[in-house]
């Protein structure tokens, strides 16, 4: 990589194992009393850095020798895909702010200084991203016996059967083109894989050689497995496409030469814009909006360390791009393609364990169960089958009437999809709330939606101007002489294949009360319905957020009264300026808070004088933490509350959520333990943020014992 010099301060940074770390100045308290100055923006994290963090967090775990090998394999790709992702969302969203001429946020920085700041970081992140796969990963895969070759380590009988394959499966699907005035540089795709070729010569029709861009084939896998005789005694060999084009290039331009090749790609904004007040269908807007999403402006360049630097910057001028945008590569631009390796692979010694999740409702009549008690589910620990077992058994079960359901994210192939439209085919009247604007599910929500009508399903597509987030199933069934209410909500989505690497909360209940507030939340999504009042649940845009400012509040008053104010939250990021403000508050009135926050966080704990009661910790492990949970002390009767929402602005401010209390206390205290106490135990994959924007891996004192919480989950089973 390139070095580039900060426009600014650097930004804050995690502490991964091997990287040296900068010492900023702790922050202290602002000039000035109350409230004003707790604007201050020397106390506020900026949200996109604090995201770069979080991937910092999950490289580290690719560094961490105590993981097995091909887990290290999978983290590795893990923070090149979420890198991807942040630089087509949050990036392109600076990018277009700096267009737009937008005031910064909370923390001071102006969106030009921002961009440059998310360049900076992001070409340190990238770097290390490729010294973890030169200088460790595939050295270690290959003394296990799994080789990802390159090219210049091919022996002759590799060669020949590679060049063979490529010739046979490659070379029919490619469409290289020649860059002339009639052949003008082409359209490149989001993400895709594309080689710039420099030729010499001339081609049939007579004209000069110069430049070609080939794309690799989108249907061509981006790995190729050798077969065992040419991989050597008990060992697996693999070779990226990339270095087969890179290889053999010369074959699509006969009677040319080839006097380099070079791979590159392309990130662009894919953040789908659509004015609903505008729009007659949204689901027709949508569908038009998705066919040009692959060719939105261009946020970052990465191409071959070794390109020239004319060839770079016709790519560059091409693209709109500034030079800060470049990416220097040393390796496949594609890095995260390399995670097939991972499933290819059948070697159980270099992975986690297998385990076998609880089926808490195996062989029961589901509806009896939730009757007679309220039924947690803490997935993956236990099985999302209960969640499918429910509907299933809904949409067969000749006493159900109705089902309505929210749909955010829901995989291939669901079988919740399926329920549905059998549910339907049996005469049920079935409502599904599908959120067609789930970022980069779009189109597979549009497909299933169709569905969902084709079979009878009342699709409707939520509110306006605002994404319906909630994770809510309402059953209606009659017993007897009277109709009766079931309801699942949780923190995740009805998402089986996430329920399996994300760790998140189901409530199965059949409370009367949680069932009248989901019915009147349906109404209010399908139809418009005027506001409503609810019992139970707290509902952004309307309660959410008050409700939480109320709570972080009381416990503040009773703080100041010599009583114990206490807050434990869990989430996957805060930001919302009023919320930080308020714990700040909290905490100089004497509430000891703990946060536990997977990713961004831009409130900056222990400053003296403002959150020396604020502990915010990470935990980073083998499952993603997903679940939300908000625990507010009130003077020894504690309000529990899980949330498909996070502390964000967006969430509390602009999507429809959900957030429902554990009247249980039993499983209040289940939820308690297992989610909030646990995690704050963690001294293994934990990460604490520290007043100075860094964050630093836990490890056990002198004195501890080494605990993981998720391990501690498992070892339960």
């Amino acid at each position: 990589m390139k070095p580039r010099q900060p426009a600014a301060t650097p930004p804050p940074r995690t502490a991964p194992m091997d990287i040296d770390q900068p010492s900023p100045a702790d922050p202290t308290l602002p000039p000035g009393h109350g409230a004003e100055a707790l604007r201050d923006p020397a106390l506020y994290l900026n949200r996109e850095l604090s995201q770069l963090d979080f991937n910092w967090r999950v490289l580290a775990q690719a560094q961490d020798p105590k993981v097995p090998l091909l887990e290290r394999l999978r983290f590795l790709c893990i923070s090149c895909t979420n890198l991807d992702e942040f630089f087509e969302i949050r990036t392109a969203t600076v990018r277009h702010a700096v267009d737009l001429g937008l005031p910064a946020h909370a923390d001071g920085i102006a969106p030009a200084q921002l961009l440059e700041l998310i360049h900076v970081r992001a070409a340190e992140l990238v770097d290390a991203q490729y010294r973890c796969w030169n200088q460790m990963l595939r050295p270690q895969l290959a003394d296990a016996g799994i080789d990802i070759l390159a090219r210049t380590s091919w022996n002759a009988r590799q060669r020949r059967w590679l060049r063979a394959w490529f010739r046979n499966n490659v070379i029919p699907v490619l469409s290289p083109l020649g860059l002339d005035p009639s052949h003008p540089f082409p359209r490149i795709l989001n993400k895709s894989l594309n080689v710039v070729v420099v030729l010499e010569g001339k081609d049939a029709f007579g004209r000069p050689g110069h430049l070609a861009i080939v794309r690799a084939p989108r249907s061509l896998s981006r790995i190729v497995q050798l077969p065992p005789s040419l991989a050597g005694k008990g060992k697996q060999a693999f070779v990226l496409l990339s270095s087969l084009l890179a290889a053999f290039v010369d074959e699509l331009f006969p009677g040319m030469t080839v006097r380099g090749a070079y791979q590159f790609r392309v990130t662009r904004n894919s953040d789908l814009v659509v004015d609903e007040d505008e729009v007659d269908n949204l689901a027709s807007a949508l569908r038009t909006e998705l066919v040009g999403r692959g060719y939105q402006p261009a946020v970052r360049l990465e191409i071959a360390h070794d390109c020239p630097k004319p060839i770079v910057r016709t790519l560059l001028q091409n693209f709109e791009l500034g030079e800060n945008a470049v990416y220097y590569i040393d390796g496949p631009v594609n890095l995260n393609r390399v995670i097939q390796v991972h499933d290819l692979v059948q070697s159980p010694e270099l992975k986690y364990l297998p385990f076998t999740a609880r089926h808490r409702l195996e062989d029961e009549d589901i509806f009896k169960a939730i009757a007679r008690d309220d039924v947690l589910l803490h997935h993956p620990f236990d099985s999302f089958n209960g969640v499918l077992e429910l509907l299933a058994q809904a949409a067969i079960d000749p006493d159900v009437l109705a089902i309505k359901q929210t749909l955010y994210r829901t995989g291939k192939n669901s079988a919740i999809v399926d329920a549905l439209v059998q549910a339907a085919r049996n005469g049920k009247d079935v409502t599904a709330v599908v959120e067609l604007r789930a970022r980069f599910d779009e189109e597979a929500n549009l497909a299933f939606a169709d569905r969902l009508q084709e079979a009878g399903v009342q699709v409707v597509y939520g509110v306006v101007g605002f994404k319906t987030h909630a994770k809510m199933l309402l059953i209606v069934r009659r017993e007897g002489r009277r109709l009766r209410r079931y309801v699942h909500m949780g923190t995740g989505n009805y998402h089986s294949g996430t329920a399996r690497a994300y760790t998140d909360l189901s409530l199965m209940t059949a409370d009367a009360d949680i069932g009248n507030d989901v019915n009147l939340l349906f109404q209010q999504l399908s139809g418009l319905a005027p506001s409503i009042k609810l019992k139970r649940l707290l509902q952004s845009p309307f309660t959410l957020h008050s409700g939480i400012l109320k709570r972080i509040e009381r416990e503040a008053r009773l703080a100041a009264r010599g009583k114990p104010g206490r807050i434990i939250a869990k989430m996957n990021a805060l930001n919302e300026p009023q919320v930080v403000r308020a714990l700040y508050a909290a905490s100089q009135a004497g509430v000891r808070i703990d946060l536990i926050v997977r990713g961004a966080c831009t409130l900056r704990p222990g400053v003296p004088g403002v959150s020396d009661n604020i502990r915010v910790r990470s935990i980073v492990g083998r499952f993603l933490e997903h679940s939300r949970v908000y625990w507010f002390g009130n003077d020894g009767k504690p309000d529990l509350f899980c949330a498909s929402a996070d502390w964000l602005e967006r969430n509390l401010l602009r999507r429809v959520e959900t957030c429902f209390p554990i009247l249980d206390p039993v499983l209040a205290a289940r939820v308690r333990r297992e989610t909030l106490d646990n995690y704050l135990a963690d001294n293994l994959d934990a990460w604490e943020l520290g007043a100075d924007g860094v964050y630093r891996k836990c490890s056990p004192g002198p004195e501890e014992a080494p605990y993981s919480a998720q391990l501690a989950l498992l070892e339960a089973l």
